[in-house]
């Protein structure tokens, strides 16, 4: 969890060693999730779906993985948020 917040923080270099930790560590939490790569994607693309009924986002700035600490399994998303649509009520 502290290296989470370093990272949020800016405090942690992007070395390649950091880059290739960080990619290990996603697939071992993937593999201990029991989820696929294929259904994390399918879940990333329906909850675009969602939000985007409601905000228009920045797709290619979209952050989204899933974080492991000890027994728990966290989804964090990172969706830049470009502007709020105010014709969303319409859509129901």
């Amino acid at each position: 969890m502290l290296e989470f917040i370093s990272r949020m923080l800016g405090r942690e270099s992007t070395s390649s060693k950091t880059v290739a930790k960080e990619r290990l560590r996603l697939v071992l939490v993937h593999d201990r999730a029991s989820i696929s790569p294929a259904m994390l994607n399918r879940l990333r693309e329906d909850l675009i779906q969602v939000i985007s009924n409601y905000m228009e986002i920045d797709e290619a700035a979209l952050e989204f993985n899933l974080l492991q600490d000890d027994n728990e399994v966290a989804l964090v998303a990172n969706i830049p948020v470009v502007k709020m649509k105010r014709d969303y009520a319409s859509k129901t």
